[in-house]
């Protein structure tokens, strides 16, 4: 089974709002899917996405495949998990 890391659309029409899911890559895009790992709102300007990066690692470790718009949210997720404890630290 070729499994997926991928966005599954929701919301209404002009104003979609984005799950991401582990699929099978045969499954229709809003259609079965193994587990939620995260959400992406690309109409909130600024921080517009959660990841579990913990299942996320998992997952690509069993070999799930993430699209090009998962793997850049992956990419901006991470970054804001490194920089984010910093700021917490320094005192004001």
């Amino acid at each position: 089974m070729s499994v997926s890391i991928r966005l599954r659309r929701e919301g209404t029409k002009n104003r979609p709002y984005y799950k991401v899911v582990v699929a099978d890559s045969r499954s229709p895009r809003d259609g079965k899917f193994i587990e939620i790992i995260g959400t992406y709102d690309p109409k909130k300007p600024g921080h517009n996405s959660t990841l579990n990066v913990d299942r996320v690692e998992y997952w690509i470790s069993k070999g799930a495949q993430p699209s090009d718009t998962v793997r850049s949210l992956i990419k901006k997720n991470k970054k804001l998990a490194v920089t984010a404890p910093a700021a917490e630290t320094t005192p004001s």
